[in-house]
């Protein structure tokens, strides 16, 4: 007669308990001590990457016109802070309603505005966008002094960055046009970013403006940077300077702003925006995030 198996005495009294609180244990995607080591930086990076990309095809955002400036500006501050301020709400409301970000082409938005997503310009664009009814995009920053997102970007489309170089390169990545109102240090190392890539011709041919020529002149000394010959005189020629809304507008439109349905002998379009691949939206496939 075969013996019947017995339960091990030794087996049942022994318990697991200390291998499942252990850390290594814990679901890597879960474990948020894991991925704040310094050795999964890289994979934050990408994560930060991959996130705002997401939410950016969710929206149909094949390109952008990015508006920087000054944080500190206030729509009820002193001329010409309150000038810069319903200007950047003015430019941000047209380019909104003609240049393709208010109605959706087969799913597909163009040129809807894009900001740093802070106070003072980036809310004056980001609100201009919003009179329109069309969506704009905040790429907020961790900062030690914690930089609120404004009330007037769209909620799915306002993204949190810790890297500011990632923060740089989803800023960079969509462009169609650049438009850069009085700023400090922030705007200006955004604008020289973008001039670089120009420059170096690792970037499309966007067309850039400087808004308010007296401010820019008097911050920068482009005639002392050709004169010493740090710069080519032809460097100048990457930018044009304008006064209201409506001529940043038309400068963009001058130096080749690409906007669907609109033939322009001058335009950027075939080159810049219809060359991105078209992504249909992903809303049904984003799902909520797991707490950690």
């Amino acid at each position: 007669m075969e013996d019947k198996p017995t339960r091990s005495t030794e087996n049942s009294s022994t318990s697991n308990a200390e291998q499942i609180r252990s850390p290594a244990y814990s679901l890597a995607a879960l474990d948020q001590d894991f991925l704040l080591r310094d050795s999964m930086r890289g994979m934050r990076f990408m994560l930060e990457y991959a996130k705002a990309e997401e939410y950016l095809r969710s929206w149909g955002v094949r390109s952008t016109i990015v508006v920087f400036g000054s944080a500190r500006v206030r729509k009820d501050g002193p001329e010409p802070h309150s000038r810069w301020y319903r200007e950047a709400r003015a430019f941000a409301r047209l380019a909104s309603e003609r240049g393709g970000a208010l109605t959706s082409n087969g799913g597909i938005r163009d040129n809807v505005i894009a900001t740093g997503g802070g106070p003072g310009i980036m809310e004056a664009a980001n609100r201009g966008a919003s009179d329109a009814g069309a969506p704009s995009i905040g790429f907020n920053i961790t900062l030690p002094n914690e930089q609120q997102p404004n009330p007037y970007s769209t909620p799915a489309l306002t993204l949190r960055f810790h890297y500011f170089a990632m923060r740089k390169m989803h800023l960079a990545m969509r462009a169609n046009a650049l438009v850069a109102f009085p700023g400090g240090f922030g705007t200006l190392d955004e604008l020289f970013e973008i001039l670089t890539l120009r420059q170096t011709e690792k970037s499309p041919a966007i067309p850039i403006v400087l808004f308010d020529e007296h401010y820019w002149r008097s911050a920068i000394n482009f005639e002392a940077l050709i004169e010493s010959g740090t710069i080519d005189r032809s460097d100048c020629d990457l930018f044009r300077f304008a006064e209201t809304a409506e001529d940043i507008w038309a400068k963009l439109l001058a130096c080749g702003l690409g906007i669907p349905g609109l033939s322009c002998q001058n335009s950027q379009f075939s080159r810049v925006t219809a060359n991105r691949p078209i992504e249909r939206p992903l809303e049904a496939n984003l799902r909520p995030l797991p707490e950690v």
